[in-house]
């Protein structure tokens, strides 16, 4: 594409060489964007990684927000997603993310009525060949999770907050409840699905229910639910500094969620979900002119796809051996982690 128009030319003059340039440099940009799931681009958690991937590759490649560069638009409920990501289509924007597992039909049904455009989606297979489907193995980051939990109980009780009853959240509570009997068979797992991705008092009430039971840590996947899970223990522990009180967050780094006060965090670690390196990485590969289009890609702990945070001393050094010599075996394989829990 350079060939003619970037060849040196001395008869021609400086503007004009700079105008030819400039011309290529346009047409080489390659833009992205995305529709956001319901809980809202800085729920913190899911939505948020994927915002953060897209923003990475426009600063990679030194795009603008808005129209040729990298932008997102938010459903506030489903029946946003057709007319999101046909907005995005109307802009000509090169390559479209559908965020979410329940964007998987709105994907399926935009990209056969658009052959010619590309469209990737997160947390969901859609089998058409300008559609590049992106998995995660959330069990094996859960079966982390797990094992700290129950490392890190003292009353012998932890806690599953879901949002909706979906086979990726179903992988969470999979994974979580196999890495917690892995070191404590006898460990007691309370389990919610509260049915919600945006709903932070619901998760709120069901922290509050969990913990007055006993429980002292919840694990929770359940999106922009979760920060009420963040919000009843932070004021439990503020209630109490002594309590033994923690909240393992879920797909990015949710330390700040955590924070009471300056010295004091309930956040125990958070199970990383690597959403924005995908965005980026398949944001290249279709800039490239190499989209896996077509494809499922599937990234798990060996492919550093999922992994638990840095639990800034909260997690004991003897504990956090324990969790490393799981993780080595899972990414090994030698351990098998199932997707779907026993209910």
């Amino acid at each position: 594409m350079l060939g003619a128009c970037g060849e040196k030319d001395d008869d021609k003059p400086a503007k004009e060489n700079e105008n030819a340039s400039g011309e290529s440099n346009k047409e080489e940009a390659f833009s992205v964007a995305m529709v956001t799931d319901v809980g809202g681009v800085d729920d913190k958690s899911f939505n948020q990684s994927a915002w953060e991937g897209v923003q990475a590759y426009g600063k990679e490649h030194d795009l603008k927000k808005g129209d040729g560069g990298f932008d997102y638009l938010q459903s506030k409920s489903d029946a946003d997603y057709d007319s999101n990501l046909n907005a995005l289509l109307r802009r000509d924007f090169n390559l479209i993310y559908g965020i979410g597992f329940m964007m998987e039909d709105a994907i399926a049904a935009v990209a056969e009525e658009n052959p010619d455009n590309n469209f990737a989606i997160i947390d969901a297979e859609v089998k058409a060949d300008n559609v590049v489907s992106v998995l995660f193995k959330e069990q094996e980051g859960a079966y982390l999770a797990g094992v700290a939990a129950a490392k890190m109980s003292k009353s012998g009780k932890i806690g599953f907050v879901g949002g909706v009853d979906i086979p990726v959240i179903n992988r969470f509570h999979a994974g979580f409840v196999e890495g917690a009997k892995a070191v404590n068979p006898d460990i007691e797992i309370k389990v919610k699905y509260t049915g919600a991705f945006d709903k932070a008092d619901l998760g709120k009430v069901t922290a509050n229910s969990m913990y007055s039971s006993g429980v002292d840590v919840i694990f929770h996947a359940a999106g922009a639910t979760g920060n009420g899970v963040f919000s009843e223990a932070k004021e439990r522990k503020k209630k109490d500094p002594n309590a033994n009180i923690w909240v393992i967050g879920v797909d990015a780094d949710q330390y700040e969620e955590g924070k009471v006060d300056d010295k004091t965090n309930v956040t125990l670690t958070s199970m990383l979900k690597g959403v924005n390196t995908a965005v980026v990485d398949i944001s290249n590969k279709a800039k490239n002119g190499e989209f896996p289009g077509g494809e499922t890609l599937t990234y798990g702990l060996a492919e550093d796809g999922v992994k638990l945070a840095d639990s800034r001393g909260a997690i004991p050094e003897d504990v956090q051996t324990v969790i490393d010599e799981y993780k080595e075996k899972i990414a090994k394989g030698e351990i098998k982690v199932p997707e779907k829990a026993e209910k």
